[in-house]
């Protein structure tokens, strides 16, 4: 049975697949891949500049990128809302296995 959004998970292990799932299609990876990077970078910089809402564009262009390949390419709903951690966990995770090859950019 596959997994839904109201599906409970007892570790992150066992979501990150349905994660994984809910990112089939490519443009939206490289959207959530672009959009961590950029906040990654951004938050970066408010850090060292002391420009702290800095902070807070980052946070919107990491959602706003991955929101648009859910809404627009997964045709889905973002995992966000109803497993905010695991799915900003998810993000990170994906991000470095797209790095390390082990997920199709």
């Amino acid at each position: 049975m596959p997994a839904t959004m109201t599906q409970r998970f007892a570790s992150f292990r066992e979501f990150y697949p349905f994660y994984l799932g809910e990112h089939r299609h490519p443009v939206s990876r490289r959207l959530h891949v672009v959009g961590t990077l950029a906040m990654l970078a951004i938050v970066a910089f408010a850090l060292a500049s002391r420009q702290w809402r800095l902070v807070l564009i980052g946070i919107v262009i990491a959602y706003g990128c991955a929101w648009l390949g859910h809404f627009v390419f997964e045709k889905n709903r973002p995992a966000t809302f109803s497993h905010p951690l695991y799915s900003l966990r998810g993000d990170f995770a994906m991000l470095r296995d797209v790095l390390l090859r082990r997920t199709p950019w």
